[in-house]
C-alpha cells in the first residue's frame, strides 16, 4: 500500500489539493472562491474530468455555450478545448485526468503568470 501526502498549491483564485499523481491518472480537488475565476485554458494532451463537491460553477467554453454546473454534476473536458471556470459560489471541484500535467496552454492568463 502506498500513502500519499496531499500537495496543497495557492492558485489566485483558491488552491489545488493533489492527492494523486499516478501513471494512469492524477487527481485533485480544486477549491474555488466566488468573484474569481481560472484563466482561459486548454490542455495539449490531459483530458480532464469535473465532478461539482460543492457550489455551483459556470464552464466557459472557446466558440461555445457556457455551461452552469450545480453540486453534483459532471463534465469532460477533451484535450486541445479552451475553457474557463468561474464559481459563482464558492465551490469544490473534483477533478481526474490523464497525468500530462505539464501541458496547459493559457489563452487568456487574468494573474499574469
Amino acid at each position: 500500500m502506498k500513502i500519499n501526502k496531499v500537495k496543497v498549491v495557492e492558485k489566485p483564485w483558491g488552491r489545488e489539493l493533489w492527492y494523486a499523481v499516478e501513471k494512469e491518472y492524477a487527481g485533485k480537488v480544486l477549491e474555488m472562491k466566488k468573484g474569481y475565476r481560472s484563466s482561459m485554458h486548454y490542455h495539449v494532451k490531459k483530458k480532464e474530468t469535473m465532478y461539482l463537491m460543492e457550489g455551483e460553477v459556470k464552464i466557459e467554453r472557446d466558440n461555445q455555450e457556457s455551461i452552469i454546473l450545480q453540486e453534483g454534476d459532471c463534465i469532460t473536458i477533451d484535450p486541445g478545448e479552451a475553457h474557463r471556470i468561474i464559481p459563482l459560489t464558492d465551490s469544490k471541484i473534483l477533478e481526474s485526468s490523464t497525468p500530462e500535467l505539464e501541458d496547459v496552454v493559457r489563452v487568456k492568463d487574468d494573474y499574469n503568470r
